[in-house]
């Protein structure tokens, strides 16, 4: 395969205690030697990080992982809506899988160079350079990871590559999971618990990670009898060995300026830099907005986000996996209700007088349907379910950034890759079917306690938390789906989730009218992008049916 070592970009880095960030610096004449000492070292671990601004929060991840799902179609905005239908314009010539491909084989090559150079780093300590073998094979088992999800076998390549190469091979996955297990045990030994800079690999996260892999192992072709019970094992341990808690405000782990809060384990960074987040912007802030900025009373400002309307939610997703609104306060917390006039130019006019000013409400989102005759009270623009369209929907609030430089500005939010409650929700599958149901549901359970609504008494919020408590008899792959619906929507598992529990096919041709005609087993994979089969002089098969 053609694929360039990243450390010979005029961009590399090196890790800058003073802002707590993995942050770039620019070296000029670097030459291939560089990385054989101490400052190169640390240049490269950092280059090695770059992928994930490629993936998370980005459009290209995105689109590949939120919608075409049960829970996300189309807006009306966007130039991927194929990845939604199904169509016969997802081919191998699409862009995004040639774009994720390739960024996360640049990144592996560079883990490769790190792996392999560091033991003879003399200038660097030794414990120095095992920490960040250490953090190599934890991002080399991730960059993998994610391709033989999205991909199937594919290409495994352990060393350097220096020069080009045109012959490559697809290993079988349970070669690739193989690889990704033995990395990441061995990142777990080599990482710190803890890290002073922010942004870095830990042992948690290793874990978090580990746990993940195991348990999308365990119910594929690669499976082995011991991938539960490890799973389970370790994602206990990430909740109860470390320092790390669930917030009482489920919201406040998405507040801006609060990234850093004990849910989060690891995350993809980002800041104010076009240099530092390459071309992996992240505008996760962007994505799930409906078309606020044209209506009444309304225009586009920071706050209320750059509406690209490129994710709508489905009725599934709004109507049955939020359905349970008096108890549960995920949907009040995740989704925006109200936009408040901000443009006073275009609020409407009864007999010359303007029915609301600057800061009233100018758009209501009830969630229900209402009577004419509460709607005709209002003053301002009340949009019910019937009234939803691919520019009108609810607004998933996560990743507002109100913090970019202007509404052009890309993101500066860290995108949140592994929290606490993933963390739950992981061992709580794994221990169901590892026959450990009673200790599962105490999982779910103490996750979903946590959004319970707070009453006005004590009673009151007793009565929400009971209503909120599942019994042993509730709990099967099913409901686990629906909870990692209400809980991680939008953080790019979903895709992920249907593929890896097989209900891919099944959950979209139900609750997915615009992909269901089209999808089929065959989508259950992308395909392998015509560029790495054209530029290979082996035999590098495609993907059935693509």
């Amino acid at each position: 395969m053609k694929i360039k070592i990243i450390i010979l970009l005029i961009f590399t880095g090196y890790l800058s205690s003073c802002n707590n960030l993995l942050e770039e610096e620019m070296h000029s004449q670097l030459t291939d030697n560089f990385i054989n000492t101490a400052a190169g070292l640390e240049s490269a671990v950092v280059a090695a990080y770059q992928p994930l601004r490629q993936y998370y929060g980005n459009e290209r991840g995105m689109t590949t992982t939120v919608f075409g799902t049960d829970i996300y179609t189309y807006g009306s905005d966007g130039s991927f809506k194929f990845f939604n239908d199904y169509s016969s314009q997802l081919d191998a010539r699409n862009t995004y899988s040639q774009e994720i491909w390739n960024n996360f084989y640049i990144g592996i090559n560079t883990c490769n160079a790190i792996i392999e150079r560091g033991p003879t780093v003399t200038d660097a300590p030794e414990a120095t350079r095992n920490m960040r073998i250490g953090e190599a094979k934890f991002l080399r088992a991730h960059h993998y990871f994610i391709l033989v999800q999205t991909y199937g076998p594919i290409h495994l390549s352990l060393q350097e590559t220096t020069g080009v190469q045109t012959e490559s091979s697809r290993s079988d996955i349970k070669e690739v999971y193989k690889v990704i297990v033995t990395d990441l045990e061995d990142a777990i030994t080599k990482l710190p618990a803890t890290t002073g800079s922010y942004g870095r690999a830990t042992k948690a996260a290793a874990e978090h990670l580990l746990a993940r892999v195991l348990l999308t192992r365990a119910i594929s072709t690669a499976a082995e009898t011991t991938d539960y019970e490890r799973a389970a094992t370790l994602a206990q341990n990430v909740i109860k060995n470390y320092n790390f808690s669930l917030l009482p405000d489920v919201f406040q782990v998405f507040a801006q300026d609060n990234e850093q809060n004990s849910e989060i384990i690891f995350a993809a960074q980002y800041i104010n830099s076009p240099i530092y987040n390459g071309d992996g912007p992240n505008n996760a802030s962007r994505f799930f907005l409906m078309e606020y900025d044209v209506q009444p009373g309304m225009k586009r400002d920071l706050p209320n986000g750059t509406p690209w309307k490129r994710f709508r939610p489905t009725n599934y997703l709004l109507n049955q996996v939020y359905q349970n609104r008096e108890h549960d306060v995920r949907y009040e917390k995740f989704f925006k209700h109200v936009f408040y006039a901000n443009n006073e130019a275009s609020i409407p006019k009864v007999n010359g007088t303007p029915k609301y000013t600057v800061g009233d409400t100018a758009i209501w989102l009830p969630g229900v349907e209402l009577p004419a005759a509460v709607i005709n009270q209002k003053r301002y623009q009340v949009i019910t379910p019937s009234k939803y369209t691919p520019k009108l929907y609810p607004s998933l609030r996560k990743f507002e950034d109100a913090l970019r430089a202007d509404n052009q500005a890309n993101g500066v939010r860290d995108f949140p890759m592994m929290r606490l409650a993933e963390t739950y929700l992981i061992a709580a599958e794994a221990l169901m079917y590892s026959g450990n149901t009673a200790q599962a549901v105490q999982y779910i359970n103490t996750l979903r306690q946590r959004s319970a609504r707070v009453g006005k008494t004590p009673e009151e919020t007793l009565l929400h938390q009971q209503a909120m408590t599942i019994t042993e008899a509730e709990l099967n792959i099913d409901f686990i789906l629906e909870e990692r619906a209400r809980e991680l929507v939008g953080e790019m598992f979903r895709w992920f989730d249907l593929v890896r529990t097989h209900k891919l096919v099944e959950r979209v041709k139900l609750y997915n009218p615009e992909a269901a005609a089209n999808i089929k087993e065959t989508h259950i994979l992308r395909p392998i992008p015509q560029d790495q089969i054209d530029r290979t002089t082996s035999n590098f098969p495609q993907n059935p049916g693509y």
